[in-house]
């Protein structure tokens, strides 16, 4: 409907403006203070990171209630992995937040993101622009990857932190006799992040096949 079709711009304008801003800020850090802006990357841009994070959740809900009609477990790992990472790593560890495989996974999920949401935007007002449709599809193919061994990178970096300060793990008092001991976990969560990727890698070649491989950009367009 058109009501759905507006609130969807709208919520894709939030997110690129977000993520834009976040960007642009990276950039021109970086080009003001040179490797000095990389240690305070989370400082300077971490309340707006967390807050788009945030708010990608409802694309989970727009599937769920049939509004965006991408496949639902791709997004919900993508999402996900970025919600564990962001808040549940590197939002804990005030250590792990300068080191600079933070700013080279903001700069990779930005990058990926502003794509997106520019392509999402005009995809809803009817609008095809082939070289930026053909950017959505075939960047986030070597970029995926490369965010996921970012990720890998910095859960590796905050493990042993997550040892030391025993943050996250819990010892249950008697008569349960029972610990969760969290650097186990995030050591499990590494392979589940990998064999995720493989899942996604897969289904990023078929939407990129779906849209630039048969031709339908070309009848969109007509």
């Amino acid at each position: 409907s058109f009501t759905m079709n507006t609130y969807l711009f709208v919520y894709d304008l939030m997110q690129f403006c977000g993520h834009s801003w976040i960007f642009t800020n990276m950039i021109i850090r970086f080009m003001s203070f040179g490797k000095d802006s990389l240690a305070d990357t989370f400082y300077s841009i971490g309340l707006v990171m967390r807050l788009c994070q945030l708010l990608s959740v409802l694309e989970i809900l727009h599937i769920l209630i049939g509004i965006d009609k991408s496949r639902l477990f791709p997004r919900f790992l993508q999402i996900t992995e970025r919600i564990i990472v962001l808040f549940v790593v590197i939002n804990s560890q005030e250590e792990v937040q300068g080191k600079y495989v933070v700013c080279v996974l903001f700069f990779l999920w930005n990058l990926l993101d502003v794509v997106r949401y520019t392509y999402n935007m005009l995809a809803r007002t009817g609008i095809y622009y082939l070289p930026l449709t053909w950017l959505n599809f075939s960047l986030c193919i070597p970029l995926y990857p490369l965010s996921v061994l970012a990720k890998a990178f910095a859960i590796c970096v905050s493990l042993p932190y997550f040892e030391s300060l025993g943050t996250y793990s819990i010892k249950l008092p008697f008569p349960f006799a029972f610990s969760i001991y969290f650097p186990y976990i995030l050591k499990i969560y590494l392979l589940v992040l990998f064999i995720g990727m493989c899942f996604i890698i897969q289904n990023l070649f078929s939407e990129r096949k779906a849209h630039l491989g048969t031709g339908d950009i070309k009848k969109k367009r007509s």
